[in-house]
């Protein structure tokens, strides 16, 4: 799986997400700190990536529809260090959702992952 890895997600998200098999670039990475929203999920969409990341309005389906992206996992977590974010990032690797995410949004708590899917 392809995935971008906005800003705001520590290092320790793409070592995490690399040996797990999938294809990780960062915004840092490619020089897009600091860049406007739209412009970091519009790249992410022309190179086929989710994009994975903390911040909350690209939950926001009104400005961000299903369908109009490659796909977006959004974090909502109440501490944002790693030793927290670990155990729901691996659960999501584990749980085989990332692969079926195709275009859609998924949100990841402490408890759960929801999704929404594109409409066939």
């Amino acid at each position: 799986m392809k995935i971008k890895l906005d800003e705001n997600m520590p290092s320790s998200m793409a070592i995490l997400m690399r040996a797990a098999g999938h294809n990780v670039s960062t915004v840092p990475e490619e020089n897009l700190s600091g860049e406007d929203d739209r412009h970091v999920l519009e790249t992410a969409t022309k190179e086929n990536r989710l994009l994975v990341t903390f911040d909350a309005d690209f939950g926001d389906i009104r400005a961000y529809p299903v369908g109009s992206h490659a796909g977006v996992v959004v974090f909502r977590l109440h501490d944002q260090r790693w030793a927290s974010l670990r155990g729901p990032a691996e659960r999501l690797l584990s749980s085989g959702l990332l692969e079926r995410l195709e275009h859609g949004l998924a949100i990841v708590d402490e408890n759960r992952i929801r999704i929404r899917s594109k409409k066939k």
